[in-house]
């Protein structure tokens, strides 16, 4: 085993050791463009790595059109568990003499356009763990889109996965669910999403952009 498959083990083994539901790495030279970081920064981190926590079903089926003080604690806690993880990962890479740079689960640096620093999103897909549904999120074959996701950005040599060529085919759970008829069969209209969700903030003790509802009728093959 050469020392790209012995680091990326390491990593995995860690990760899913610490509650992860899902790991892979991405190649992400050449993509520093599309990462909101000084060019010298993301021109030296080539590798991404993409860690998944599984939400709770039981929490998602408390939702009923709108998000509830239930799933906003457990999406809050699962974002910080994410960024606890990240770093504690970043923490075994520098040990290893490698630079790594922890990307927040949840932190939006444009509202309008829903952007944060790094798409966790894009760098999930191209290390294998998932396609872009319908519903413009992540969809993992197993988990569908009941996954919170958080990235590392690092230099470390790590072996990196391939995207996978699986679609949602013919589900189309998640049209009829959305509370903002957002969701289409070719197209999501992002204007009608971002104006639901700011519609939710004003829900009594949520106070954040969180829907969660076409999250919970896309539940994969693991149901």
């Amino acid at each position: 085993m050469n020392v790209t498959d012995t680091y990326y083990d390491e990593l995995k083994r860690f990760a899913l050791g610490e509650g992860m539901a899902l790991f892979g790495v991405a190649d992400v030279s050449g993509k520093g463009d599309k990462f909101l970081l000084p060019p010298a920064v993301s021109g030296a981190l080539s590798r991404g790595i993409s860690i998944g926590y599984r939400l709770s079903g039981m929490a998602l089926e408390t939702i009923e059109g709108a998000p509830n003080q239930i799933y906003y604690f457990h999406y809050q806690r699962v974002n910080i568990l994410l960024d606890q993880t990240a770093l504690k990962l970043c923490g075994l890479i520098h040990s290893k003499g490698y630079n790594a740079l922890p990307v927040p689960a949840s932190q939006v640096i444009d509202w309008e356009r829903q952007l944060g620093t790094v798409s966790h999103r894009e760098v999930a897909r191209l290390a294998g763990l998932g396609w872009y549904g319908r519903n413009n999120l992540l969809v993992n074959a197993r988990f569908g889109s009941q996954v919170r996701y958080a990235t590392i950005l690092t230099d470390m040599p790590l072996a990196c996965d391939a995207p996978t060529d699986e679609s949602c085919g013919t589900c189309r759970a998640c049209l009829s669910s959305c509370p903002a008829n957002a969701i289409g069969d070719n197209e999501f209209k992002l204007a009608l999403c971002r104006d639901k969700l700011k519609e939710f903030t004003k829900i009594q003790k949520i106070g954040q952009m969180i829907c969660g509802v076409c999250v919970k009728a896309c539940r994969g093959s693991g149901k």
